[in-house]
């Protein structure tokens, strides 16, 4: 864990893509190539833009998946965590103990 986080600030954290990558590393157990070519596939750029702090900024904010300093009407919290689940298609435990006591 502690390797995959200091992987994810060296990416730029929620800068850029280094979160997503390091979700899908924790929790499906990718390698960081593997993690990157995914979350690369998944938001529609090339490796190389995921740490790219304003294209990524751009992508964050298309697909609303949090950006460092959300606008008004922009993901925060947990809207943005859902949106990264249906994303990138995996289960985010706190999400899924919010659908559960929303059900």
């Amino acid at each position: 864990m502690v390797i995959s986080h200091a992987l994810a600030s060296g990416m730029g954290g929620v800068r850029t893509a280094g979160d997503l990558v390091a979700r899908m590393q924790m929790t499906e157990n990718m390698r960081l190539d593997e993690a990157k070519e995914y979350v690369a596939g998944k938001l529609g750029v090339d490796v190389k833009e995921l740490t790219d702090p304003v294209i990524m900024d751009e992508v964050r904010k298309e697909l609303n998946i949090g950006r460092v300093q959300p606008g008004a009407g922009n993901a925060k919290g947990m809207e943005a965590k859902f949106n990264v689940a249906k994303l990138l298609d995996i289960k985010i435990n706190s999400v899924e103990k919010f659908k559960s006591k929303t059900s």
